[in-house]
């Protein structure tokens, strides 16, 4: 019998009962699947992957004959065989449904990458598994929200770091390709370079050059003391200005106006002479001006995101100038931003950072490690920039060239503008900022520019950076 079966059932993806009479001899009834050289028996590039048969049931018209103990054991026996066949046509259906789709997935990237004009070699996965001796386990240096990062040694004695994509990556293929795209447009002395990619098989490889002293995160905090570097006061201020030029190329120097979105101590890279590189584009967006400032899906660390980009999604380069001012406090001070808490009733480094300013005791926070040697003035250009960097209002933070031409003393720092109030009943910049931090879910309720609109009667001056 052959019939269509989208017909029948009234379209596509709607279940359909057919019933048919079957003449039983031998006391046994036997069904079988068979190809009839119909359709196809690949997986479908799109479209439905059907038909399927979830169920058999089968009802006697007539009182069948007092069965024997021998009959009873090969009915049950034909049973439980045919409803295991069942079982498993089901499965393999299943598990060719699956890997269709993941290869389809795959294949997405694969044209994605064709359409870029990359800058940057590609490798096999043979090159990077020789590289990495398999992805062995002694060769993991890191791991972050794409995957495992390995160490790798190329035929030419190249030294590589390897960033794998993890299939339980909160990243993903499209931030896997955003990252090749970006990064193979840009170079400049403070990013990390990308040698290229492979995509071979079900692996997305990104190929770095390796930096030898491993993330500033490590540097300054790490959990033993064998982690930690002595970083001397001219180190910290070399790494300082080498985020800061990194930023300034990626804001206003490149042919790409990018905002990387997740600037922290972890993301920025130190190679063998200490140099600062910035890292993981993976979150980074194009800063086009004829787009929408509010982003859609908030991406960052709580911590080093600006309130205005936390609270309502407003992204700009801006955010990146605020999140550039935690980690200036933290190298100073050797504190981590998020850990360190002098008090309880500070929740950041940050908190205790705007009290000291306020206070004029802003050299407290110099790492203790330093001890004497270091330069009071550079010191406190550098905070004060840090804090100018974080402040609440977006637009009285500089540009991050005018932080560059701070840090150098090419330009003059003015005093810290900490008198200024958002309204006459006292609400601070500085205030707002520490508010929004200790009390997230009430900042919420009133943005930086409702509290800004309270400013009657109040004059708020503003210098455009």
């Amino acid at each position: 019998m052959s019939f269509n079966i989208a017909d029948a059932a009234g379209g596509a993806g709607k279940p359909i009962i057919k019933a048919f009479t079957a003449l039983i001899t031998s006391n046994t009834l036997e069904i079988k699947f068979y190809w009839a050289g119909k359709g196809t028996t690949a997986i479908p590039t799109r479209g439905i992957y059907g038909p399927l048969v979830s169920a058999i049931s089968v009802t006697p018209d007539f009182e069948p004959p007092q069965a024997t103990d021998h009959g009873i054991k090969k009915s049950h026996i034909a049973i439980m065989i045919w409803t295991l066949s069942a079982f498993l046509i089901l499965l393999i259906l299943s598990v060719a449904i699956f890997w269709g789709k993941r290869l389809q997935g795959h294949s997405s990237v694969y044209r994605d990458l064709e359409g870029l004009d990359l800058q940057t070699g590609s490798f096999t996965l043979r090159q990077i598994k020789a590289a990495t001796r398999n992805f062995d386990a002694a060769n993991k240096i890191g791991e972050g929200g794409f995957g495992s990062v390995y160490k790798g040694m190329l035929s030419d004695g190249t030294i590589i770091a390897v960033k794998q994509l993890s299939s339980r990556s909160k990243q993903g293929s499209r931030e896997f390709v955003n990252e090749i795209g970006m990064i193979s447009a840009l170079q400049h002395p403070n990013l990390v370079k990308l040698y290229g990619c492979c995509t071979e098989g079900n692996q997305l490889l990104l190929v770095y050059e390796y930096m030898e002293n491993n993330c500033l995160s490590r540097a300054l905090f790490g959990k033993d003391l064998e982690s930690r570097m002595k970083l001397n006061w001219a180190t910290r201020r070399k790494i300082c200005l080498g985020i800061a030029r990194g930023l300034a190329y990626l804001h206003e120097e490149s042919r790409l106006k990018i905002v990387h979105r997740d600037i922290k101590a972890s993301n920025v890279l130190l190679d063998g002479d200490r140099n600062a590189k910035i890292s993981d584009f993976g979150l980074a967006k194009l800063n086009e001006d004829d787009r929408s400032h509010i982003s859609t899906r908030v991406a960052g660390t709580i911590g080093y995101m600006a309130p205005e980009y936390a609270m309502r999604g407003y992204l700009t380069d801006k955010a990146d100038v605020y999140s550039f001012g935690v980690v200036a406090l933290e190298i100073v001070s050797g504190k981590s931003n998020t850990n360190y808490r002098p008090k309880e009733e500070f929740v950041y480094l940050l908190d205790w950072a705007c009290v000291l300013q306020e206070q004029g005791t802003l050299l407290e926070l110099v790492d203790p490690e330093l001890g004497s040697n270091y330069s009071e003035e550079e010191a406190m250009i550098m905070l004060n920039v840090a804090l100018l960097c974080t402040n609440a209002s977006p637009t009285l933070r500089p540009s991050m060239s005018k932080v560059v031409s701070l840090l150098e003393g090419h330009a003059p720092l003015r005093p810290l503008l900490s008198s200024l109030s958002f309204s006459a009943n006292g609400f601070s910049s500085n205030g707002v900022r520490r508010n929004f931090w200790q009390n997230p879910s009430q900042s919420q309720t009133m943005s930086l520019d409702e509290l800004a609109t309270q400013s009657s009667g109040h004059t708020l001056v503003q210098e455009e950076w």
